[in-house]
C-alpha cells in the first residue's frame, strides 16, 4: 500500500474510533448527535474504502530480486549470419522494453541462445515446457517458487522469480525470465509471442546440425 493510501486509510480509522469515542462519553445521546455520530461513521468507512480501491488501482511493484549469476549473450556456433543479428538484436529489445532478466532459446533440443543474467546449468524441458508445446500456447507462470514443477527451470538463474514459456511451433522454446514476481504485463507477452512466431521462419530453414555446438559467452 502506498504512503497516500495509508494516510487515507489511517484517517478513516482515526475518524471513525473518534466517532465511536464521542459516542460514548456523551453524558446524553441525543437526535441531533446519533445523526452527527451516523455522518461521521459514514465518512471515515468512506476514506477507508477510498484507500482500498486507490490501493488496487495503483498496486506496489513487486520488488526486484536480485538474481545471482554472470551477465552475458551466448550463441550457438554455425549459426546463420542472419539468425544471429536477430537474436541480438530482439534479445535486447525483449531484455530493456520489458521487466525480462534471462532469456533461453531452445531448438530441436539444442540451446541456441542465452543472454542476460546467466545460470551455469543448462536447461532439460520438462512437464510444463511439454505441455506449452503440445498446446501451442505460452504458460506464464507468475511466481515460480509456488509451483512444484519449478526444478526444470534450472537452466534459467537460481531464484527467477517469474518465467514466461513460450512455444515456437512444435519444435522450439523461448523462456523469457523475469526480475520479480508478476512482473510481465499482456503487453510483455505479446512481445514475447509476436518476436517468436517471427522466429519460428527462420529456426525451421536451419539445417538439422546447426547449432550443435554451444559458443562460449560474449559481452551482452
Amino acid at each position: 500500500m502506498g504512503r497516500s493510501a495509508q494516510l487515507c486509510l489511517g484517517a478513516g480509522v482515526l475518524g471513525l474510533l473518534l466517532c465511536l469515542v464521542n459516542q460514548w462519553s456523551a453524558p446524553e445521546l441525543t437526535p441531533s448527535l446519533e445523526r452527527a455520530g451516523v455522518l461521521a461513521s459514514l465518512l471515515a468507512v468512506g476514506l477507508m474504502l477510498v484507500a482500498i480501491l486507490w490501493t488496487r488501482a495503483v498496486p506496489v511493484a513487486p520488488e526486484r530480486v536480485d538474481l545471482s549469476g554472470r551477465q552475458g549473450l551466448e550463441l550457438a556456433e554455425q549459426l546463420p549470419e542472419g539468425l544471429q543479428q536477430e537474436l541480438a538484436w530482439g534479445s535486447r529489445m525483449l531484455l530493456t522494453a520489458t521487466p525480462a532478466a534471462s532469456l533461453l532459446l531452445h531448438w530441436q533440443g539444442r540451446t541456441l541462445l542465452r543472454r542476460g543474467v546467466l545460470a551455469d546449468q543448462p536447461f532439460l524441458p520438462g512437464a510444463i515446457s511439454e505441455r506449452a508445446l503440445s498446446t501451442g500456447k505460452a504458460v506464464s507462470l507468475v511466481n515460480l517458487a509456488l509451483y512444484p514443477g519449478r526444478a526444470e527451470f534450472a537452466g534459467l538463474p537460481p531464484g527467477t522469480p517469474a518465467v514466461i514459456v513460450q512455444p515456437i511451433g512444435e519444435r522450439g522454446l523461448l523462456l523469457v525470465g523475469g526480475w520479480s514476481p508478476r512482473c510481465f504485463s499482456r503487453s510483455d507477452e505479446s512481445w514475447v509471442e509476436g518476436w517468436a512466431q517471427k522466429l519460428r521462419t527462420l529456426l525451421e530453414a536451419l539445417p538439422s546440425d546447426a547449432g550443435q555446438r554451444a559458443a562460449g559467452p560474449s559481452a551482452g
